[in-house]
C-alpha cells in the first residue's frame, strides 16, 4: 500500500464477505434451533479465559479469522439466558427476528437523537403504540433507553425536576446546593418499598439526592408496601421541613414479583400532590393480558412509568422504555440547546432532536426496530398469551413443589417468580442454607438449568423469574425433579 492509497473498511471483497455473512446467519439460527440439545450453561475452560488475556492486534487477521474466534471463543460460553431452562434473574431470551431487526438497524446505522429520519418516526410510533398499550394517552412523552435502570432514573429525574420546581427551587441552574444568596433548598425525599430494586439508591446517588434521601418503607406478608407506614412517614417527614416529592410503586418486585397496590398510591399521591412513578421492569408487561391486568390497576394512573422490553418482551439486550404522562415535564427535565444541534426548518435536522430531550443521551441507536418488527409480526395478542403463558407455568410449579415431600415454597406466587427450597430432616439455617445454594450451583454448573438465589425472610431461596418463550411445562418437572435429585445425593453424603 502506498501512501496515496485511501483506507475503508468496507470489504475488499463483497461476494466473499456476503458468503461469510450468510455463514454466520446460518450459523446462529443453528445455533438457536438446536439450544435444548446443549446445556443451559457451561463453565469456560481456562485456556478460552486466559485467550482474552493477549496483547490487542497490531494487524488484523481478516474477518474470516476474527468470526472464528467468535465461534470458538464466545458464542458457547454466555450465561444461557437464551436457553429454554434459563430462569435466572430476570433476563429475557430474544427472537430470531428481533435478531434480525438489531443486524438491519446496525446497517442503517441511523442517530437517533432525532432528525428528519424514518427511523425516529418508528420510535415516535413505538412510544405512542407502548403508551396506548399501557393506558396512559397517546401524547405522553417516551423514550427508549438501555434498561430498567437507566429507564427509572430517568423517570426519577423528571420527578425531582416537578418536586423541586413545586418548592421553588430551579435545580436544572443550581443543583441541590445552595443558591448564589447563600439559600438551600430542601431535602427533597422520595419513598418505595424495603422490595425496591437497587436502581432507586443509585439513582438518588447519581440525582445528587443522597440515598439517605430514599425512605423504604416496610412491606406487608405479600411483599406489597405498607401504605399506613407510608401515609405515616410523608407526614413525619413534612413535619421535619422536609420536601416530599415521590413515591415508587413496584409492579412485580424482583424478589417475589409482588406488585405494589398500585391504585392507592396513586390515590394517596393524588392527595399529598406528589408524583406517582411505576417501576415495571418486567411485571408492567403483565398489563397487557385482560386476565392479568386487574392485579395492575392503577398503574394507568402514573406520571412516569419504567419497563423492560428486553425481558417479558422477548427483545434483545438493550430495550428499556420509560414514558411520562406530562411531555413539557419530560422535556423540561433534559432540554439544552447548542448552536451545533440547533433545529431547522427543513433539511436533515427538521424536527429537531426530540429524544436528546427527553434523557441524558444525545446518541442512541435505532433500539425501536425490534420492538415495531416484532409488533407487527406477532401483534399484542400473541405477545399478551406469551406472558399468560408463563404465569401459569410458574402457578404450575409452584404446586409442583407444594405437592413434593423434599420442597418448600417459601413466598406466593402473584405473578412469574417461584422461589423454594430443598428441605431435609434435621437440616436447619445456615446448614440448609449452604445445602440449597450448593443445589443451584450443581444445577448450573451441569447445565442443568439455571435459576439464580435471593434470600427470603432471612432464608436462601432458588428464585425461579420465568419470562422464557421457550419453556414448556416439561423443563419445570424437569427442574422439580433435578433439586429433589440433587438435594438427596448431597444428603446421602454427609
Amino acid at each position: 500500500m502506498t501512501n496515496d492509497e485511501e483506507l475503508t473498511l468496507d470489504p475488499p471483497d463483497w461476494a466473499e464477505f456476503g458468503a461469510l455473512a450468510h455463514r454466520m446467519v446460518d450459523d446462529m439460527l443453528a445455533h438457536l434451533r438446536t439450544l435444548r440439545a446443549q446445556p443451559a450453561w457451561r463453565e469456560m475452560p481456562a485456556e478460552v479465559r486466559e485467550s482474552f488475556s493477549g496483547p490487542v492486534p497490531r494487524d488484523g487477521v481478516g474477518d474470516e479469522g476474527a468470526y472464528d474466534a467468535f465461534v470458538e471463543r464466545v458464542m458457547p460460553y454466555t450465561t444461557g439466558n437464551h436457553h429454554p431452562r434459563f430462569w435466572g434473574w430476570v433476563q429475557g431470551q430474544g427472537t430470531p427476528l428481533a435478531m434480525m431487526a438489531e443486524m438491519l438497524a446496525a446497517g442503517l446505522n441511523p442517530h437517533m437523537a432525532g432528525f428528519n429520519q424514518a427511523p425516529a418516526l418508528v420510535e415516535h410510533e413505538v412510544i405512542r403504540w407502548l403508551a396506548g398499550l399501557m393506558g396512559m394517552p397517546d401524547d405522553a412523552s417516551g423514550v427508549l433507553v438501555s434498561g430498567g435502570t437507566m429507564a427509572n432514573t430517568v423517570g426519577l429525574a423528571v420527578a425531582r425536576h416537578a418536586g423541586a420546581v413545586a418548592a421553588g427551587w430551579d435545580v436544572k441552574e443550581d443543583g441541590l446546593q445552595a443558591d448564589a444568596s447563600g439559600a438551600a433548598p430542601p431535602r427533597l425525599v422520595f419513598y418505595g418499598s424495603t422490595e425496591t430494586h437497587n436502581w432507586a439508591r443509585k439513582a438518588a446517588e447519581l440525582l445528587g439526592l443522597g440515598n439517605r434521601s430514599f425512605h423504604r418503607i416496610a412491606v406487608d406478608d405479600e411483599h406489597r408496601m405498607d401504605l399506613e407506614a407510608l401515609a405515616a412517614r410523608i407526614a413525619q417527614d413534612r413535619e421535619a421541613g422536609l420536601h416530599p416529592f415521590c413515591v415508587i410503586g413496584t409492579a412485580g418486585t424482583v424478589n417475589t414479583g409482588a406488585t405494589d397496590d398500585l391504585a392507592a398510591i396513586a390515590d394517596l399521591c393524588e392527595r399529598e400532590k406528589l408524583w406517582f412513578h411505576v417501576d415495571g421492569a418486567f411485571g408492567a408487561l403483565a398489563y397487557l393480558s385482560n386476565e392479568l391486568r386487574p392485579a395492575l390497576a392503577g398503574l394507568e394512573r402514573a406520571d412516569s412509568l419504567a419497563f423492560d422490553l428486553h425481558k417479558w418482551g422477548s427483545m434483545p439486550f438493550e430495550c428499556a422504555c420509560i414514558l411520562v404522562r406530562d411531555a413539557e415535564a419530560h422535556r423540561a427535565t433534559f432540554a439544552s440547546s447548542a448552536s451545533y444541534i440547533s433545529p431547522a426548518a427543513r433539511g436533515v435536522i427538521a424536527g429537531g432532536l426530540p429524544f436528546a430531550e427527553r434523557s441524558v443521551e444525545l446518541t442512541r441507536n435505532f433500539k425501536a426496530l425490534k420492538v415495531w418488527m416484532s409488533l407487527h409480526a406477532n401483534g399484542v395478542e400473541h405477545h399478551a398469551r406469551l406472558v399468560e403463558q408463563n404465569v401459569r407455568q410458574a402457578r404450575a410449579l409452584a404446586e409442583m413443589v407444594q405437592a413434593h415431600p423434599s420442597l418448600e415454597l417459601l413466598a406466593p406466587v402473584p405473578l412469574n417468580v417461584v422461589c423454594f427450597r430443598y428441605v431435609a430432616h434435621g437440616l436447619a439455617g445456615s446448614e440448609l442454607d449452604a445445602l440449597n445454594e450448593e443445589i443451584l450451583l450443581r444445577l448450573q454448573e451441569r447445565g442443568l438449568s439455571v435459576p439464580s438465589g435471593t434470600r427470603i425472610g432471612g432464608a436462601f431461596a432458588i428464585r425461579v423469574a420465568n419470562v422464557n418463550h421457550r419453556s414448556t411445562m416439561a423443563d419445570f418437572e424437569a427442574l422439580v425433579a433435578d433439586v429433589a435429585s440433587l438435594g438427596d445425593e448431597l444428603v446421602d453424603s454427609r
